[in-house]
Parts: C-alpha cells; structure tokens; sequence
C-alpha cells in the first residue's frame, strides 16, 4: 500500500489584494509516496496556481495550515490532477520494485 504526503507549506502571495494583504495565489507543492510494504518513494514537485480575484473566505495568512494548502491546491487541480500525480509516484515505485532494466558491470 502506497501512503501519501502531501506538503503545500511553501506558497507565493500578493502583499495587498484589495482589503486583504498576504493572499496566497500559487502553491508549491511536494508529493511523496512511500510503499509501506518495500519502503521505496517517489516524489513529484510542482506548483498550482489558484484564483485570488473571487475570495469569499479569506483566512488571515498566519492562520493558514498544510492542510488548509492541501485543500486548496487539490480543490484547484481537480480530482483528475490529484489521481494522475499519485499514479504517477505508484508507478515509479513498481518500477523501483519490479525494473524492467538494470545496470551491470562486468568484472566486479
């Protein structure tokens, strides 16, 4: 079974947007997925841009959480992204488990 970790700590903001300051507009996302049967990982990095013009809730920046991020750049990807990401990093671990190739040198 493959656990995933979602880290979304990292984050750009506009310092003032309309009557808000620190509204964060791109998350920096980190992926890991670690096989718990075989303990190898994979990981995918990347960035999501979100909508900053329509805030309906702002939450103040220094209340901000992972999971707060998380929630905001899944919701951005849509559930399509998210599926191909962790696919993604299943699909390099069974190659780490099961490679189709390896490198060898003759004479050690």
């Amino acid at each position: 079974m493959i656990n995933y970790t979602w880290n979304c700590q990292t984050v750009d903001a506009y310092p003032k947007e309309g009557e808000y300051t620190d509204v964060v507009y791109n998350i920096h996302y980190r992926v890991q997925g670690e096989d718990s049967e075989t303990a190898y990982q994979s990981d995918i990095i990347g960035t999501q841009i979100l909508n900053a013009s329509d805030i309906t809730e702002f939450k103040p920046f220094n209340e901000l959480t992972n999971e707060d991020a998380v929630a905001w750049c899944k919701s951005a990807m849509g559930e399509e992204q998210v599926a191909q990401i962790e696919a993604t990093i299943a699909s390099s671990i069974e190659d780490q488990v099961n490679p189709s190739s390896v490198t060898l040198v003759i004479g050690e």
